[in-house]
């Protein structure tokens, strides 16, 4: 267990030094939740006027929440294009050699991309909060809002991890990060999902994101709801990915 330790803390210190060292990577983290955030909660305000939408936070805080699942879940596909671009390198095929333990190599990934969605979702809070977001929420249903957001990662790092590990190149960035944006999107971003209408509505209804956008909108309201059928999507999510990603293991391990 110690040596399981050691190998994945030293795998996740080097993704974050080179996640803090390198600005291609440590700003586009940054910006892009920014900028959602900034183009949807500003330049789509008047759509909290729209018959039909009750959100008592308001709709910066509404959309806050996607934007705070969506740093989550593409700090792991960042961890997904970090494990491509390790391989394109040769670094992850000499670090897997005398590794006892490969699963360690995958947790250490994980758990740099927890860390790298921990730091983005904190500044993005932050930036929310200066723009005036209402937090209806207390502290406990925040922790709640955290833990989704937390699991997503770990969901979407345990696919991108899956992918990099059957393809071992930066060409198959595309396949890791485009699911998950369609994911985020094909799910209630703008409005509550009773208010979808159409096609939308039926994608939306099967998506797991859309349970996980209701609970964290519910937790910052101060009025949670379906808060175990969110957790328990986040947790199947999980599971499925991690088989994804330890049989990508095992794929790689076979190319050597």
């Amino acid at each position: 267990m110690r040596l399981f330790v050691s190998i994945a803390r030293a795998v996740a210190w080097r993704q974050l030094h080179n996640f803090a060292s390198n600005l291609a990577l440590l700003l586009p983290s940054l910006i892009f939740p920014l900028f959602f955030l900034v183009s949807f909660a500003g330049g789509l305000s008047r759509i909290a006027e729209v018959p039909g939408f009750n959100f008592p936070s308001g709709y910066t805080a509404f959309q806050f929440v996607w934007s705070f699942m969506q740093t989550a879940a593409f700090g792991g596909v960042f961890t997904g294009f970090a494990i491509a671009a390790d391989f394109e390198s040769g670094f992850a095929r000499q670090l897997m050699l005398p590794a006892p333990s490969r699963v360690a190599i995958i947790a250490g990934y994980a758990a740099a991309g927890l860390v790298r969605a921990v730091i983005t979702g904190a500044i993005l809070f932050a930036a929310a909060l200066l723009a005036g977001m209402q937090v209806d929420g207390g502290g406990l249903d925040i922790f709640g809002l955290v833990g989704l957001a937390a699991i997503l990662n770990i969901a979407a790092t345990l696919w991108g991890v899956g992918v990099a590990l059957r393809f071992r190149s930066l060409q198959s960035g595309a396949l890791i990060q485009t699911p998950v944006f369609l994911a985020l999107f094909l799910a209630p971003v703008f409005v509550p999902q009773e208010l979808l209408t159409g096609w939308i509505d039926a994608v939306a209804a099967l998506n797991p994101i859309t349970v996980l956008l209701e609970a964290g909108r519910g937790f910052i309201s101060g009025q949670p709801s379906r808060t175990l059928a969110a957790f328990a999507a986040g947790a199947a999510l999980a599971g499925v990915f991690a088989v994804w990603s330890l049989t990508g293991l095992r794929r790689a391990e076979r190319a050597g």
